[in-house]
């Protein structure tokens, strides 16, 4: 896709957004099944994913860990984000990688250390680029990539966040 595709592809929601500012709220969801041995069934778009304990945490491995389901989001945003901005602004960018990680002290969520924190620390997200660009190029790109992306976004400033719980007698 080049940029006029992707302009005029965009073009009619961003008119229609800004005409009606209620039709660009959308609500996504995620779903999952509580299962044996300490898993979740997450439906993603494309597949079944079934998350478990992490080693740290005593789980085998064979399940998919939530932390890195969380980077994999990360990544694909991220990845995803950049793509659009480079095709936006016509700029060389002919692949590359990206790679999110996080340290995370397992004392916490294993109640081991009350003081440990529950959460990741420190997150890295890390853009390895090919393609033929000036330093003033790349910096436009990182600042709008990091500004458009939705999950980087939502975890640098957090959204407010509730939780309900309600029981179905078995």
């Amino acid at each position: 896709m080049d940029a006029e595709e992707l302009k005029a592809l965009q073009a009619p929601l961003k008119d229609r957004y800004r005409q009606e500012p209620g039709a660009a709220v959308v609500t996504l969801r995620s779903e999952g099944r509580i299962g044996d041995g300490v898993t979740c069934s997450v439906a993603t778009s494309r597949a079944i994913v079934e998350a478990g304990l992490h080693p740290a945490t005593g789980g085998s491995g064979i399940h998919a860990c939530s932390g890195d389901m969380l980077f994999d989001a990360l990544v694909a945003c991220a990845g995803v984000t950049l793509n659009a901005v480079a095709t936006a602004l016509k700029l060389d960018v002919k692949g590359g990688r990206v790679r999110a990680e996080g340290d995370l002290d397992f004392r916490g969520t294993l109640g081991v250390d009350k003081t440990a924190p529950v959460g990741f620390r420190d997150i890295r997200l890390t853009f390895e680029i090919d393609g033929n660009l000036p330093e003033e190029e790349c910096t436009n790109l990182l600042k709008l990539t990091e500004r458009y992306c939705v999950v980087f976004q939502s975890l640098k400033t957090p959204a407010s966040l509730g939780v309900t719980l309600d029981v179905n007698p078995a």
